[in-house]
């Protein structure tokens, strides 16, 4: 086994942090009727900060990672205006019912109080910019990494474009709370322990942001192995989706949404084989174009599997002796990744690429390499892209299928891309 082998860090899978606007004299007012007490740090609610940034690796769930489900905090953060503050306009597409002020409650960051509904936003990641859009929103004015931020998959919508010209990457060589003040959003969707325990930033820092700008409302929900989380609840990708619906005022377009999944999910129950039938699976991010070396990843329970569990994949590394790139933070190299033989490879880090470019680059060099065109999936062409880090309730639409014509053969539609449309433009 070469399974402790390493490679440069350039050369590692790498999460938002390297793979969750314009101001005018509004926006001081959107700002002061939208911030929250800053004892929701004082009273401890950002649980298991420790306030050391991580390097900037790659951040997944690993399967042996089980969240403490504790019950979300009571703490209430009431909104503070400054003098003279006056409350926006309800925006358009927002539940009729909603009334201001209003609260929602989340873990970690407890019950925020909301005098108005958010207009402008940024986002942790593409999870919750995706979720935005489903719920008819403009897309944020920021995200970790726009590059991460794969809107390309909403072309397989027709009647569905996503403009993200404008939109920054939060992370710019590091998190600037400069840029936060600049952007100057109603709302931050993101996880506080996130943004302490990866980047940093310690909670004086997030205390600061809400103080001046605005909340920090979130939970980090695409991965299940951080220490920091265990001692809080994680939610579905759906949960998440309707705690975001509520802080928008747009729990229609949820309730929506909700009835369309329930519906994929009918759609796609007969397409899965049964559990003999199923091929066994290695999902392993490459490194670079021509890969000799694969982190690899065990299938866990956060959102950015979430394709791969409802299709109840069979994960060939999961009994495996290869250690999870969570455990290890090693690479393997072809002859480990050999002794596995998965039936089909999943690949990640190349969603930016084209399926035939993914053929005539990664796949087109593993079939050419002498060890490599061994592996029974190089031979029997099932290698495929893995699909992206971060799902939202549309662009899971979109990698669940996708996934299943590729392991089950499915050939038709499973999802109405025409209903997609509709809700996302509040036709209800």
């Amino acid at each position: 086994m070469t399974d402790d082998t390493q490679t440069t860090a350039s050369s590692r899978p790498t999460d938002d942090t390297a793979g969750e606007g314009a101001t005018d004299d509004t926006a001081s007012t959107r700002r002061t009727v939208l911030q929250t007490s800053a004892a929701l740090l004082a009273g401890g609610a950002l649980a298991g900060c420790s306030g050391g940034g991580e390097d900037a690796t790659e951040s997944e769930p690993s399967a042996d990672t089980t969240p403490t489900e504790t019950p979300e905090t009571t703490q209430t953060l009431t909104a503070t205006d400054a003098p003279g503050a006056t409350p926006t306009s309800t925006p358009a597409g927002t539940d009729a019912a909603t009334e201001t002020p209003y609260s929602v409650s989340m873990a970690p960051v407890g019950e925020v109080t909301f005098e108005s509904v958010p207009e402008t936003w940024v986002a942790n990641n593409g999870s919750w910019a995706d979720m935005g859009i489903a719920l008819g929103l403009e897309p944020p004015e920021g995200v970790w990494l726009t590059g991460r931020y794969h809107t390309q998959y909403y072309d397989d919508i027709p009647g569905l474009a996503v403009d993200t010209s404008e939109m920054v990457s939060l992370y710019q060589d590091g998190l600037n709370k400069e840029l936060f003040l600049d952007i100057d959003a109603d709302v931050h969707v993101m996880d506080p322990n996130f943004v302490t325990n990866r980047f940093g930033w310690d909670d004086s820092d997030v205390a600061e942001i809400e103080s001046e700008v605005a909340p920090l409302f979130g939970n980090c929900i695409y991965a299940q192995h951080y220490p920091w989380h265990d001692d809080y609840r994680y939610y579905t990708l759906m949960e998440g989706f309707e705690k975001l619906a509520q802080v928008f005022g747009r729990t229609d377009r949820y309730e929506a949404f909700e009835a369309l999944h329930d519906e994929f999910q009918s759609n796609l129950a007969p397409v899965v084989p049964g559990a003999a039938d199923r091929p066994s699976v290695g999902v392993l991010w490459g490194a670079g174009d021509q890969p000799e070396q694969f982190y690899p990843y065990v299938i866990g329970e956060g959102t950015g599997f979430k394709h791969l569990t409802d299709l109840g994949v069979r994960d060939a590394l999961a009994d495996s002796d290869i250690k999870d790139f969570h455990a290890s933070r090693a690479a393997i190299d072809i002859e480990t990744l050999l002794e596995v033989d998965p039936e089909v490879l999943l690949l990640r880090g190349y969603e930016a690429m084209s399926a035939d470019e993914f053929q005539d680059t990664v796949v087109s060099f593993l079939d050419s390499h002498n060890i490599a065109s061994a592996l029974s999936a190089v031979q029997n062409g099932e290698v495929y892209r893995a699909g992206g880090l971060y799902q939202g309730p549309i662009t899971n639409l979109v990698l669940t299928e996708r996934t299943a014509r590729q392991l089950y053969g499915a050939d038709e539609e499973l999802f109405d891309r025409e209903r997609v449309v509709e809700i996302v433009d509040g036709d209800l």
